[in-house]
């Protein structure tokens, strides 16, 4: 029997990009906005068809500018969900604003528009949507409050590269979309991460703030005849090492997407008589929407047979781990927001959710140690 240890996530290397590497290393433009940041972006553009885009440091980085261009500050309400990464809420409390913590639509592990629409007040500036597992938000409520009520629309897509509701992409249904490049995520750089924006006028100030508060980027492009301080910013601009990495990966993005959902339907075609006999949840995807494969979970009956699945996995080498912790009953979450409402989803969720181990370059032994590891455990 093989006994090698199968890990949740292992990063994809993308074909050229040690040659990309070497090309910048042997040039003189190591720091950021250089060739393979372009070509990045470029490609970045085409996948997600965002009129415009911005490399960042981080998915967090993307997030932290979004509020400067909100201009978030004190007395600012901003609901989130309390089942997500704790980045959106720092990024709102960053700018003194108030994270307002909502339940979850327990299908899906995204926000519950019924629960955002009970939260708005006249306070309220902007909602944050995070698209869990890469499977997109129910939008059309959502769009219709932002409407009502004329808040933005934020969303973390960090899960949802190349993901789509009702054949729109992901990251660009909202006013301000961030993506992540973690090498935990479909396409990776090591650490990286965007900001996708439709408007002109946001998408020109981003560009100042994104180089330290400069219009460095205009001086590039020859629009004017040199640079200055122009507004408020920070340094969230990668170096070309990141975007050299990032670039072969995109250019690897069907090879990756292919190798994921092989997975994942290998998964979603086997599982479910066994999920049905021991009352385990199975990872669902709506009908109106495109996933990406960047996760498949499965929900438990308890927390108690959740752990002792992960522990039957971890027997058999198998990597298999839990998710989140909710934000709204955290130290943070409880000194920097309110939550109008116990999070009851959010916490059932967080405390049977499992994760299997996923990422393109699985084989077909792989999967199938998985298969027979997760078909042995009795719930």
């Amino acid at each position: 029997m093989n006994t090698d240890a199968i890990p949740f996530n292992k990063p994809f290397r993308a074909p050229g990009e040690l040659d990309n590497l070497g090309e910048v290393l042997a040039s003189s433009h190591v720091h950021g906005d250089g060739r393979f940041t372009n070509a990045a972006t470029a490609k970045l553009k085409q996948i997600t068809q965002a009129p415009h885009a911005l490399l960042t440091t981080s998915c967090t980085h993307a997030l932290e500018l979004g509020g400067l261009l909100l201009e978030l500050q004190p007395g600012d309400e901003v609901i989130l969900p309390s089942f997500t990464f704790p980045s959106p809420a720092s990024s709102v409390a960053l700018r003194g604003a108030t994270c307002v913590f909502v339940d979850i639509d327990d299908s899906t592990g995204n926000i519950d528009p019924a629960a955002v629409a009970e939260a708005i007040t006249e306070k309220t500036k902007a909602v944050v949507v995070m698209h869990y597992g890469g499977v997109a938000a129910d939008m059309g409520p959502l769009l219709d409050l932002a409407a009502e009520h004329c808040f933005a629309i934020v969303e973390d897509n960090a899960h949802g590269l190349g993901g789509s509701w009702q054949g729109r992409p992901l990251g660009t249904i909202g006013t301000i979309g961030a993506l992540s490049f973690h090498d935990t995520k479909n396409v990776h750089a090591g650490e990286g991460g965007a900001l996708l924006l439709s408007d002109d006028i946001l998408m020109m100030r981003a560009e100042i703030m994104r180089e330290k508060g400069t219009d460095r980027a205009r001086f590039l492009r020859g629009e004017v005849d040199k640079y200055g301080w122009q507004d408020i910013g920070s340094s969230y601009l990668p170096s070309e090492l990141n975007a050299a990495v990032l670039d072969a990966q995109l250019a690897s993005f069907d090879v990756i997407q292919a190798g994921r959902h092989r997975v994942w339907d290998s998964y979603a075609r086997e599982l479910p008589e066994w999920a049905q006999r021991n009352s385990v949840r199975q990872m669902s995807v709506p009908a109106d929407r495109e996933h990406t494969a960047h996760l498949f979970y499965l929900r438990m009956p308890t927390e108690e047979t959740r752990d002792s699945f992960i522990g039957h996995m971890r027997q058999r080498g198998i990597a298999t781990p839990f998710h989140y912790v909710p934000l709204g009953t955290s130290p943070a979450g409880s000194k920097m927001g309110r939550t109008p409402k116990p999070c009851v989803r959010s916490a059932e969720f967080s405390e049977t959710v499992v994760r299997l181990p996923i990422w393109p370059a699985m084989t077909d032994d792989h999967i199938a140690r998985v298969l027979d590891g997760v078909t042995a455990f009795v719930a």
